[in-house]
């Protein structure tokens, strides 16, 4: 059987960082209000002439580099994003000019927050039937400009960044198990309302949320698909090196942690300094983790998601 082994990781965060105090300057919150409930210090935040492309173009770039690939090798290009540079065309064929490849297939996945699961998953059919043999995916999300900055409820969660991994054909390591679900009926506890019509923004352009529902949903699906993923794989709770989780909130991390038997230690946690990045937390997470030198070549890595719709998944990773 052929793998998607990770060849290299790249991320790219905006220069611009918000603390929790910047926010309290103007709106009615504080760091304590933020951080008691989320675990979130900061995020950061695109300049006006950024575009979803620019920042996962960099990732890609930083990704290829640490995966000694270059641009011509690749095979595919697979972007998970929710905020595209435009309605159409795809943002993953702009990030394709930007990195001076054309020819191969590149296209966009929309499920929010799971978007890099999607994307993974894709990316890994695509190398196992032999269609593929190396492949750039992204996630990257501006979501700083679909949040109503007067809402202290939604905006203080989340920021902008973009993930890349290059994943090349192995006989070894990889990707050895992978699980998506999906269920449209909840779509009421996450979602965007707005849409295009007649030159007009028809609905809401903000993202709307019930924390709550979205909390209780998210703890109980995330626990329940890292066991499906195990169960796939033949492996337990203690074969699990690192969770690489999606960084939406702590306390649903933690829990999650709690669920699977792994102590904060065993845990790839980025969300105090970026935030939720949407489809960009995990990538990110998983950069970090890598480049810092706790991850390392063998170790078994649980990556998993939840986002609006909602769909939600998780991959277990021979590193």
């Amino acid at each position: 059987m052929r793998n998607a082994q990770i060849l290299g990781t790249g991320s790219y965060l905006p220069a611009t960082r918000v603390t929790n105090d910047d926010l309290a300057q103007r709106m009615d919150t504080s760091d304590e209000w933020i951080t008691t409930r989320t675990g979130i210090k900061a995020r950061h935040i695109a300049a006006e002439q950024e575009k979803t492309s620019d920042l996962a173009t960099e990732a890609a770039r930083r990704a290829l580099a640490a995966a000694r690939v270059l641009p011509e090798e690749i095979d595919l290009i697979v972007l998970a994003t929710t905020t595209p540079d435009m309605q159409f065309p795809a943002t993953a064929t702009i990030v394709q000019h930007k990195l001076g490849i054309s020819g191969c297939p590149a296209f966009d996945v929309q499920a929010v927050c799971a978007g890099f699961m999607y994307a993974l998953n894709t990316a890994n059919a695509y190398i196992q039937s032999g269609m593929a043999q190396k492949v750039l995916v992204i996630g990257a999300d501006i979501f700083s400009r679909i949040v109503d900055w007067e809402d202290r409820a939604t905006c203080v969660l989340f920021g902008d960044g973009a993930g890349a991994v290059v994943l090349g054909a192995s006989e070894q390591g990889g990707i050895i198990a992978s699980q998506l679900h999906a269920d449209g009926s909840y779509l009421h506890l996450l979602h965007l309302p707005a849409q295009m019509s007649e030159g007009q923004i028809c609905g809401s352009p903000f993202v709307k949320m019930d924390g709550q529902g979205v909390f209780k949903f998210a703890v109980k699906q995330l626990s329940a698909v890292a066991d499906e993923v195990l169960n796939q794989a033949g492996l337990s709770h203690a074969d699990i090196d690192w969770l690489i989780p999606h960084q939406a909130n702590r306390r649903i991390i933690e829990s999650t942690a709690k669920h699977l038997g792994l102590s904060m230690d065993k845990v790839i946690l980025t969300v105090d300094e970026h935030a939720n990045t949407s489809a960009a937390s995990i990538p990110l997470a998983l950069d970090a983790g890598i480049r810092d030198g706790r991850i390392v070549r063998g170790q078994k890595l649980l990556l998993e998601g939840i986002g609006g719709g909602f769909a939600w998944g998780a991959l277990l990773i021979e590193y």
